[in-house]
């Protein structure tokens, strides 16, 4: 049998794309509490979380048009094993940069709770709450800034038949995009939905990572759109 395509085109930039709802998911890359809540790891370090909280609204009503329409939703979080092994060698740059976050350290959640920061299980790595994952999301565990990077992120969608993406979360120039690069090098189509992601680093300046990494993906790498482009071709 020759299954039926159910095509919706989203505007987006280089130019308009077609995809095949029967083939697509979105994913979710890190919108957990160390990185984008009060008192989560990013907060507590100083670094400025607004441009990842006012991707959370856009995102949740992605997730909720996508649900509606049978689209997968897949989360990655980014968390590290109690023990740390999994961060690399004490001398490794992984290890190195995310000592500087007090990474394993414990701290306190916003009620008190002590937690350990981006361990595996505890209150830092949960999803924030606006985005809380639903009955048949799926979670994918990492340990690097890809969801690629030793995890099941590619089985999945291979199970799944999935060809094109919808990619949200934080932060652009980093998590999102290495993600984006991975996917790309594993010839899926991914649509990244510019409202839907925020990036700390160099926020203050004239031109930002944020904006970086945006002109590098409708070039080379996949595709930008936004979630009201995404939501309305989805809708018809």
């Amino acid at each position: 049998m020759h299954r039926q395509l159910a095509e919706f085109t989203v505007p987006a930039r280089p130019a308009p794309i077609a995809i095949d709802r029967a083939r697509c998911a979105v994913v979710v890359v890190d919108m957990q509490n160390d990185f984008g809540a009060d008192g989560g790891m990013f907060h507590r370090a100083g670094i400025d979380i607004a441009p990842i909280t006012a991707a959370v609204a856009h995102t949740a009503g992605v997730l909720g048009a996508a649900r509606a329409a049978g689209i997968p939703v897949i989360y990655l979080q980014m968390q590290h094993k109690p023990d740390l092994a999994d961060m690399g060698q004490a001398d490794s740059p992984h290890r190195q940069r995310h000592a500087r976050l007090s990474v394993g350290e414990t701290s306190l959640a916003p009620d008190g709770t002590p937690y350990r920061i981006l361990v595996a299980g505890e209150w830092g790595t949960q999803i924030v709450a606006a985005l809380a994952p639903q009955p048949g999301d799926i979670l994918v565990p990492k340990h690097r800034f890809s969801g690629f990077f030793e995890t099941g992120l590619n089985t999945i969608l291979q199970g799944l038949d999935a060809k094109f993406l919808i990619v949200t979360g934080c932060t652009t120039s980093i998590c999102v995009e290495s993600t984006i690069r991975d996917a790309m090098f594993r010839d899926y189509h991914c649509i990244l939905l510019e409202d839907c992601t925020g990036e700390p680093i160099g926020n203050s300046n004239s031109r930002s990572n944020h904006d970086a990494s945006i002109l590098t993906i409708e070039t080379l790498l996949g595709w930008v759109s936004d979630s009201q482009g995404f939501i309305r071709a989805l809708a018809k």
